[in-house]
């Protein structure tokens, strides 16, 4: 259809869209006032996360945490490691982080790898967040962040061969922030920056620091109320592992499976998934297999790393390997996941406050033999908002450049472990979320193995 003669629409559409005019009675700032405030009441994290959540976390006996508090608690984490470091501030730039800083959220994945999003935490003054056009409204519910200013994005997407100019234009910005609330130090943490923004504030004097050690140090002690969100997250994943593991049957693809943990995630107010790691049969060893169109069979091994952002932000790692349909396992089945058992529970029980990490590690059980091999990368992690500081490898691995610390209460560890035999047909993933307290340790994930796999 040729619409080249029409006017005042587009194609069959004839109305005429009018110049804005504001209403009688009401200024534009007016308008936008009360545009912003509509927006901020809407808010996902003032709307919570719903009844099939709040229901399943009331059955847990879960209470709820104080968000205000936490809020407080996680800005107070970070300036105490500023002071210490003697930094003016933090700029903050990896939504993660951004998110401790402020519990704020704006397209967490895009913004992952479209760095356009900033904040700067200034170790005695106010928390300035430098958000996307028109969005002031997403962060009116933290009570942390103290103004928003119009982030100035000089990525190429945004400024192709105009980047150097624009990046001055950020300098601008970055300079008058760090003169403004940085305690007059021009010594500021930053966590990620391209080479362009490093330039640019160098040529400006302003000395930058190491920001992921400062976030990463403040992440590694949860509070009470980080500690119930993420009881919160994980009783959100294993729900939705439930419904999972009721879908498995063979017949049903890898990818259908997988679609199952996501759909049941976000329903509950989850987030995103930081990986496709499930595997089927011949495809759970090696281990690392990202999930496929492989159709599950009878008597399948299906192994599989939740790797999942919850409710609050916090993560659920969770590993499980499950048998696919009714019969019973085999003898090399068994032994592969009795074995991937035992070595988690000797290792979790290792987990003490006052441990080193090299104490911890010498004491623990690595795979046997033939399964060492292809032993998974690391024995423990932290978790928190993601993974996180510490990482720690099998005793065999452990190097001079293997940086130690100590276990403490209110760290939150996973422990790991792969079995599967160099060259064999299948493996078994296993990884449980362990909390660190004042008196030994507790394990927050609480799906069951497969009894099946595990009889004698």
């Amino acid at each position: 259809m040729d619409n080249t003669g029409s006017t005042g629409g587009f194609g069959h559409h004839r109305r005429k869209i009018l110049p804005f005019e504001p209403s009688e009675g009401a200024s534009v700032e007016e308008l936008r006032k009360a545009s912003r405030g509509k927006a901020a009441a809407l808010n996902q994290h003032v709307l919570g996360y719903g009844a099939v959540a709040e229901a399943e976390w009331r059955s847990a006996g879960i209470a709820d945490p104080d968000l205000t508090a936490m809020r407080r608690w996680r800005l107070e984490r970070i300036r105490a490691q500023l002071r210490r470091l003697d930094y003016g501030g933090v700029l903050l730039y990896d939504p993660v982080n951004i998110r401790y800083a402020t519990d704020t959220t704006n397209m967490q994945l895009w913004i992952a790898h479209n760095p356009i999003r900033y904040c700067f935490v200034s170790a005695d003054g106010p928390v300035v967040l430098f958000d996307y056009f028109s969005c002031e409204h997403l962060s009116d519910h933290s009570g942390v962040v103290d103004e928003v200013r119009p982030a100035v994005p000089w990525l190429f997407l945004y400024s192709a061969e105009l980047t150097e100019a624009k990046v001055r234009i950020w300098g601008d910005g970055v300079e008058d922030i760090v003169r403004e609330c940085g305690r007059g130090s021009r010594r500021i943490a930053v966590d990620r920056l391209n080479h362009e923004g490093v330039a640019e504030l160098a040529r400006r004097g302003i000395e930058i620091f190491n920001g992921e050690e400062v976030m990463e140090l403040a992440r590694a002690i949860k509070s009470p109320d980080e500690i119930l969100c993420m009881r919160r997250a994980i009783v959100s994943c294993e729900a939705a592992m439930a419904e999972m593991e009721a879908k498995l049957a063979p017949g049903i693809s890898e990818n259908e499976l997988w679609a199952e943990l996501h759909r049941g995630n976000i329903a509950r107010g989850g987030e995103w998934i930081e990986t496709r790691l499930l595997a089927s049969g011949p495809r759970t060893n090696p281990w690392f297999q990202e999930c496929s169109s492989r159709i599950i069979e009878a008597g399948d091994l299906v192994a599989f790393d939740t790797d999942l952002i919850g409710p609050y932000g916090y993560c659920a790692d969770i590993s499980r390997t499950w048998l696919a349909g009714d019969g019973r396992p085999s003898n090399d089945q068994r032994d592969l996941y009795r074995t991937a058992a035992d070595q988690i529970a000797h290792n979790r029980e290792l987990m003490q406050p006052g441990t080193t990490f090299r104490e911890l590690v010498d004491r623990s059980v690595v795979p046997p033999g033939d399964c060492f091999p292809t032993r998974y990368g690391v024995l423990y992690h932290g978790v928190g908002l993601a993974d996180e500081y510490p990482t720690l490898p099998h005793a065999p691995d452990w190097t001079d450049e293997t940086p130690d610390g100590v276990l403490e209460p209110g760290m939150v560890l996973c422990v790991e472990s792969y079995i599967g035999r160099l060259g064999g047909h299948e493996g078994v993933k296993i990884e449980e979320q362990v909390l660190i307290t004042a008196t030994g340790n507790e394990q927050l994930s609480a799906y069951p193995l497969d009894a099946r796999l595990l009889a004698d």
